[in-house]
């Protein structure tokens, strides 16, 4: 998929290390005319020992709170989901030494020659003098071995060819190629270079409903942003990060992609604080914007986008049930940098803090659909079932009408006086059922919101049991030790 894969790749080649821009590119590949992926940045690039930790499996440099990354497989695992092989060319300059290696990453070539060992060939090259000099770290032989093999398994046939490749990298920089992309179950490229210039698309979502005539509403969904992120890189580059940048820039197939804040496009927003629980010293507040997206009612579009450092890691994230109406067309943002994601980005762990955000933001839509639903043509909740009981009373009323005052006159004879206005004034309000109603939906939300607490303290009791249960286990452990230290000063004691 678009989503998981090129983004992923995106990432890996930009921002942290000074980049001010990264492209993103199709090439063809001169051998057999077949199509390729490019990313190209102008950051601070690789020395002969980072491009071995960054093509390397598990290894990573990311230790930061403020980064993603810290599994060390992002590079390798997105390049091949996109594609059987890659290859990198990267120039940097540390410590005064300026070099530019060329790395293999193929899966054709482990396959084919039936490697047991995953073997990623590279050569390095000292570009500090007015020529590219190799440098050699282990013999001539496997440096000349390592060529070999990267001409004969890449797109490139000489070495010359390989150099020409470092020519538009500048001083410093990355360039990676993915080749050999990988093919859909129809034996067709799974991205689709052919249907828009300026994206790159995945083909089999691009193509649900496209040969045939949609309805209005259908289309209308389709071409909404939540919809377009499924298939179209440009789409979810625009929203992947939160905070707009300044100084760097995405270009897709020779066009930038204009960022965009999906906050600043919703309707009487408004920002909600949540304050999570976490154990950590410092108090955290989450600042949630929510709010109508500009096509309610017309489109039902509904969910939270859910941000990690900067990054986008939920879109549209629907914490509502389906079925129910409330809730749609109501859309927030926010940014969750105390939870953890998984290990592909796509998610996050299903930790108690996430569960508690997920509860917490059941009831920000409930509150906010209660207060603000009416603004986009919503009936508020409980007022369909409140008009349908005044139209049901209604036409109950008019014909049994002398039946009731004759019914009423007899049954209140007798009484004392006073009686009957108070029985009346009860009878009128059970009858219009306004304040029966308006107390049932008023219970029903109050129910809800009981619900979704003793859901949080339940949570909370859960943690304090854990807790408990390792205070017990650290109690156990001290009281062994207190025994075993007094069976010995008592053997010593008998010694003596």
């Amino acid at each position: 998929m678009v989503r998981p894969s090129v983004n992923t790749s995106i990432h890996q080649f930009q921002i942290h290390n000074g980049a001010t821009f990264v492209k993103v590119d199709k090439v063809d590949i001169m051998k057999d005319n077949s199509p390729a992926l490019l990313f190209h940045d102008d950051g601070g690039g690789m020395d002969p020992d980072g491009i071995r930790k960054c093509m390397s499996l598990g290894y990573s440099s990311k230790k930061s709170n403020t980064t993603i990354g810290q599994y060390g497989n992002g590079f390798k695992t997105s390049t091949m989901r996109l594609g059987a092989d890659a290859i990198v060319f990267t120039r940097a300059i540390h410590g005064g030494t300026a070099t530019q290696s060329v790395g293999l990453l193929s899966y054709t070539f482990l396959r084919m020659t039936g490697q047991d060992d995953v073997i990623v060939p590279m050569i390095d090259f000292d570009i500090s003098g007015h020529w590219a000099e190799p440098i050699i770290n282990g013999s001539q032989d496997d440096w000349s071995s390592n060529l070999k093999t990267i001409l004969e398994w890449s797109p490139f046939a000489s070495k010359e060819d390989l150099l020409i490749q470092f020519e538009d990298i500048g001083r410093h920089g990355t360039k990676v190629i993915i080749f050999n992309l990988w093919l859909n179950d129809e034996g067709i490229y799974e991205l689709n270079f052919d249907d828009d210039d300026e994206d790159i698309r995945l083909r089999d979502e691009a193509n649900q409903g496209g040969l045939r005539k949609l309805r209005k509403s259908v289309a209308e969904l389709q071409s909404h942003i939540s919809y377009c992120i499924r298939y179209s890189l440009r789409a979810y580059i625009s929203i992947l990060y939160l905070k707009r940048f300044t100084n760097f820039n995405i270009i897709l197939r020779g066009k930038p992609v204009k960022q965009r804040c999906i906050a600043d496009d919703l309707k009487y927003s408004k920002v909600v604080i949540y304050k999570p629980q976490i154990p950590i010293a410092k108090e955290v507040s989450v600042h949630t914007t929510i709010g109508f997206i500009k096509e309610a009612p017309a489109l039902g579009v509904c969910g939270f986008n859910v941000y990690h450092k900067n990054r986008l890691i939920m879109p549209f994230w629907k914490v509502t049930g389906d079925g129910s109406s409330r809730g749609l067309g109501v859309v927030g943002v926010l940014e969750a940098n105390f939870l953890e994601p998984v290990h592909d980005k796509q998610g996050f762990e299903r930790s108690s803090a996430f569960i508690r955000l997920e509860t917490r933001l059941k009831q920000m839509v409930m509150e906010y659909w209660r207060s603000c639903c009416h603004l986009v043509g919503h009936n508020p909740p409980g007022i369909h079932n409140l008009q349908k009981d005044r139209a049901n009373s209604q036409a109950s009323i008019r014909p049994a009408a002398n039946i009731q005052n004759k019914m009423a006159k007899e049954q209140n004879d007798g009484l004392p006086k006073g009686s009957n206005e108070a029985l009346n004034t009860t009878q009128d309000s059970d009858v219009s059922g306004k304040s029966f109603v308006d107390r049932i939906c008023e219970e029903n939300i109050e129910l809800f919101m009981r619900c979704e607490e003793h859901a949080k303290n339940e949570i909370e009791l859960q943690e304090l049991v854990d807790s408990l249960e390792k205070e017990l286990k650290e109690a156990k452990r001290k009281h062994a030790q207190l025994l075993l230290a007094v069976e010995a000063k008592r053997k010593q004691k008998n010694v003596n």
